[in-house]
């Protein structure tokens, strides 16, 4: 899967730490729900097992499915899905940078 990484050097002042970490974890709770636009769907339970970890003393933040079947729907692109649905669903979510860029930004200016 992939691996996006946001460090925000020693030196930055706290209230933009802090900032930079409440866009990072909105932009992880839109990831989430982008993921979950296309996400493999039969009984929705990958669906609901999908969740959003802070760890803003690391300034980090996770994104995964936590039933022991996620890896294979998300890296199997053998396995037949249902229209509209699909594999790499999180890292197609992922792709979109600038919105994810964005997110974050307005989090640092106070926009949202």
């Amino acid at each position: 899967m992939s691996d996006w990484n946001l460090r925000l050097d020693d030196t930055v002042d706290e209230s933009i730490k802090l900032a930079a970490n409440r866009g990072l974890a909105i932009a992880a709770e839109y990831v989430l729900g982008e993921s979950n636009k296309v996400i493999p769907i039969e009984e929705a339970t990958l669906m609901r097992s999908g969740s959003v970890d802070r760890d803003p003393a690391n300034n980090r933040v996770s994104i995964f499915y936590d039933v022991p079947y996620s890896v294979r729907q998300h890296e199997d692109m053998t396995l037949r899905h249902d229209p509209g649905r699909s594999a790499k669903f999180l890292e197609r979510a992922l792709s979109d940078h600038e919105t994810i860029k964005r997110i974050i930004a307005s989090a640092i200016r106070g926009e949202i």
